[in-house]
């Protein structure tokens, strides 16, 4: 039980700083030595400098230590409450571009004054949306006799739900009085019988104060006090305080409503775990080779293509969808329709231009999942290639973030599987959770100049790592029906990537960036 900081009153504190000053001018209470007394026995004169010294430093721990009497009054240091920073966001400040980085504001138009508003507003907006007072700084106070919860108190919104652990340990008292105060609901407890010496005032309310002269009694009380939102909210949080004397701790509250759980039916074989996924634009020679390939290994897994050239031709075959888009949609439109029609547990996403060979073992990779279930998509090799970067994300302040794309940047090894490893990003063949890609998606703005910004618009929200055990071969670059129209294409303009770099200074909210 931790005690109470113990304090002395006013006249005491008068008292002992006199004594400190007559210490000070080499007196002791009830002692004067002479300057002739000094001269002649120095030995005398050393033995009471040092008995000063030893009052004096008895007398510094006395008047900061835990000596008082029961009426006692904090020294001024103590008098402040222990008051714990209440909406205290962790502060923003600016990042700092790595050499060599892109800096973005560069490659906005000339004038740009309306849309750097529409991109301040937008962050506002997203922070309202993702930040709570949950986010807020909150300090453990120290040798508090106040019991409370610090973590994991969650409760549905406008659900009354009792708070556990409050209680207080406090020495022996003539009186207890104790006060629990919300922001964002109210605080409800057991109205006492009569003749128990309890006293409730704002039962019902947002503030809450039990007092009595038994500790046990209060408590009682204290195990019984619910907390119900009045604010109905799918996730925020309020922040309780809870106060007794010069004590007080803040603890978080999580309103938060439940979210039933969304499971695929595994099934029996790698056929009802697994999707094949690929994109296709004027390369139907190498699109029939890869499905030729697919079938060689797995004849009856489902295949879905997203097809955007400008004649399309019909993929005729079972387990084969194939959509039709609007020519030239663009890289990422193509992802978002294949993944959006996978109803399997995981997808195998391709390129159209692969082959896969005995060393493409999908089963190794659902396996590795299913045994790291927090992962969300996992790459493989092209080739002898193990394209895999890790990403580097300030915040920043309101400038912006700073980004950085280290290639083969990687993490620490998944445990169990040391040939996989922890990463940001990861080469176009790779396996993923469907349910967790369709969340972040595709942006369809990044038609030819995409890959890595998938991965940064997963960033904190996708586990993403690499395996070097399994991979799939890279086919050898064949002459296209139209071949001018098909490099028009893979070959796009320097305006998509100045196109792209805007991009991300408004909707990834970054200064800078750099590819390394």
């Amino acid at each position: 039980m931790p005690a109470l900081r113990s304090r002395i009153t006013s006249t005491q504190l008068t008292d002992r700083f006199n004594t400190g000053l007559k210490c000070a001018k080499t007196k002791t209470p009830g002692v004067l030595f002479s300057h002739q007394m000094a001269l002649g026995k120095a030995a005398t004169l050393q033995t009471a400098t040092l008995g000063c010294v030893l009052v004096c430093v008895l007398l510094y721990l006395f008047l900061n230590g835990n000596v008082g009497d029961p009426e006692a009054i904090p020294l001024p240091s103590q008098n402040k409450k222990r008051v714990l920073a209440r909406n205290q966001l962790p502060s923003e400040t600016a990042c700092t571009c790595s050499p060599g980085s892109a800096q973005l504001k560069d490659f906005l138009p000339p004038d740009s004054e309306e849309l750097l508003k529409r991109r301040a507003k937008e962050l506002q907006q997203h922070k309202a949306r993702t930040e709570s007072v949950l986010s807020t700084r909150l300090f453990a106070p120290s040798n508090s006799p106040l019991q409370y919860p610090i973590q994991g108190f969650k409760v549905r919104p406008m659900t009354p739900t009792f708070i556990p652990g409050l209680a207080l340990h406090a020495e022996q008292r003539s009186n207890y009085t104790v006060s629990l105060e919300v922001s964002e609901g109210v605080l409800i407890t057991t109205i006492p019988a009569k003749g128990v010496q309890v006293k409730v005032t704002g039962n019902g309310e947002s503030r809450l104060m039990v007092e009595s002269s038994s500790l046990e009694a209060l408590n009682e009380l204290l195990a019984d006090v619910s907390y119900t939102s009045t604010v109905y909210h799918i996730h925020t949080g309020d922040l309780a305080s809870f106060q007794f004397e010069d004590h007080e701790a803040v603890f978080p509250i999580t309103i938060k409503q439940p979210q039933p759980p969304v499971l695929y039916d595994m099934g029996t074989d790698i056929n009802s775990q697994v999707t094949i996924t690929t994109k296709t634009f004027l390369r139907y020679p190498e699109l029939n080779a890869l499905l030729k390939s697919i079938r060689e290994f797995y004849k009856d897994i489902e295949i879905i293509i997203a097809d955007d050239s400008m004649e399309p031709e019909k993929i005729p075959g079972p387990h084969i969808q194939q959509f039709i888009m609007p020519p030239a949609q663009g890289w990422f439109a193509g992802r978002n329709l294949a993944v959006s029609q996978v109803t399997t547990k995981y997808f195998l996403w391709v390129d159209d231009d692969f082959l896969f060979t005995k060393l493409t073992k999908i089963e190794e990779l659902v396996k590795v999942m299913e045994a790291v279930p927090e992962l969300d998509v996992l790459g493989g090799k092209v080739g002898e290639a193990q394209f895999y970067f890790s990403l580097i994300y300030e915040e920043g302040d309101e400038e912006g973030g700073c980004m950085y794309r280290k290639s083969r940047g990687k993490y620490r090894s998944l445990p169990g599987y040391p040939q996989c490893s922890s990463v940001s990003g990861v080469i176009n063949f790779f396996l993923a959770r469907t349910d967790a890609v369709q969340r972040v998606g595709f942006d369809p703005q990044l038609k030819r100049v995409a890959h890595s910004e998938f991965f940064m618009d997963g960033l904190g929200s996708l586990m993403v790592a690499t395996c070097g055990h399994v991979s799939i071969a890279h086919q050898a670059r064949l002459k296209h029906k139209d071949t001018k129209l098909y490099k028009e294409f893979r070959n796009p303009p320097k305006s998509e990537q100045s196109s792209k770099l805007q991009l991300h200074f408004f909707k990834n909210h970054l200064k800078c960036i750099r590819y390394g």
